[in-house]
């Protein structure tokens, strides 16, 4: 009688153990990895799960729920040797004092060698890696045999779209791989869209993101697609949101092909999405993406979108002449075609933008966080 009574009790405490769980990032800023961080922190702690959340480098400018371990604050005295050996035994010194359940791993590992000693000796708890690009060798080791040895015995690599994960499976050989997608809040962004702002005076189309040295995101082609379009001559503008190195390259070549009076550099907002819902259509002319949120938020605005084709995301978002338009094969005036299209058949327009924000509805955070909770087997 005492032992079943001893039993019962231990399986109630068993139950009532709250789940805890480590989300580890490069930052809390910018970038769609680290978006999706911080709105899967939100969610797990509204579940009542424990949340704490580790970053490398000092930026922290989204909204995110849960303890926070700055590591960035030591990265910021100097990058050397010896402060990185030091930033690692503080994360595994804090996951062997918190006992977490879980760790969810959204940063990019582009040292194979330092990632295998990470996944033996740092992250001694289940773990899950993400990989947010169609680049997989950013997150993955390209050798087979390296990405198994690190990767194999975890407790599993997650891919934001099906592609990626088929990518997966062929390149690195890793069997443990399943998809999920990235969340969008979309009561977040029905907040944020109901906030105060000045709307811009004037018809626009409009492109996002980072004008980094890379180009990823070829704000170089829309500009070139944009110019060659009916839309100058038809008085709508081109807003970029976003700043970057290649800013003032992008600038001049709006000059050249006379569009400067067109081309609106607005820089980066802290709430983007009244100037998505405002805008007549989004674009997106990347050269590669993972799962672009970008389309999804502008979606969840009620905004239809024209995007590139990536090898990966896009087709998994926007279902052609549905709620966008696909661009195939990156070539520039085909995107320009695509944009005169979009604008001139207004039943085309009416249709996409019908669609637009009921595309979406199977990202928000209550879907997807759902399935995160069981693929963690967490009820």
């Amino acid at each position: 009688m005492f032992i079943f009574a001893y039993y019962n009790k231990y399986t109630l405490m068993l139950q009532a153990k709250q789940t805890k769980l480590l989300l580890v990032g490069d930052s809390l800023a910018i970038g769609g990895a680290e978006k999706v961080h911080a709105v899967l922190s939100g969610y797990f702690a509204a579940q009542g799960i424990e949340v704490h959340n580790a970053v490398i480098e000092d930026m922290v400018a989204y909204n995110y729920s849960g303890a926070l371990l700055n590591l960035g604050l030591l990265k910021k005295k100097h990058n050397g040797l010896m402060l990185k050996i030091k930033r690692v035994a503080q994360l595994r010194s804090y996951i062997k004092k918190h006992r977490f359940d879980y760790i969810i791993d959204f940063r990019m590992h582009y040292r194979p060698w330092q990632e295998l000693i990470m996944a033996r000796f740092v992250f001694t708890v289940p773990t899950v890696y993400t990989v947010h690009s169609y680049v997989t060798h950013w997150y993955l080791p390209e050798k087979k045999w390296l990405a198994r040895l690190t990767y194999n015995t975890t407790y599993g690599v997650v891919a934001i779209c099906n592609k990626i994960e088929e990518t997966i499976k062929k390149r690195h050989g890793l069997t443990n791989s399943t998809t999920i997608y990235n969340p969008v809040d979309l009561k977040y962004i029905d907040a944020k869209l109901a906030e105060p702002h000045t709307p811009l005076p004037y018809k626009y189309i409009m492109g996002a993101g980072r004008m980094d040295v890379d180009n990823v995101k070829q704000f170089d082609k829309l500009i070139a697609a944009y110019a060659e379009s009916i839309l100058p001559m038809s008085d709508v503008k081109l807003v970029l949101l976003g700043d970057g190195e290649l800013k003032e390259k992008l600038q001049e070549q709006a000059k050249q092909q006379r569009v400067a009076d067109k081309v609106v550099f607005a820089g980066f907002k802290e709430n983007p999405y009244p100037y998505m819902r405002d805008a007549l259509f989004f674009v997106l002319s990347s050269r590669n993406e993972g799962l672009p949120m970008v389309l999804i938020e502008a979606l969840a605005c009620g905004t239809p979108v024209v995007s590139f084709n990536c090898l990966t995301g896009p087709s998994e978002i926007v279902e052609h002449e549905e709620n966008g338009l696909l661009v195939e094969g990156q070539d520039y005036m085909d995107l320009c075609e695509a944009m005169g299209h979009m604008y001139v058949e207004p039943e085309l327009y009416s249709h996409c933008k019908a669609n637009a924000r009921p595309s979406v509805q199977k990202f928000d955070i209550n879907a997807i966080g759902r399935q995160w909770l069981d693929y963690l087997n967490i009820n």
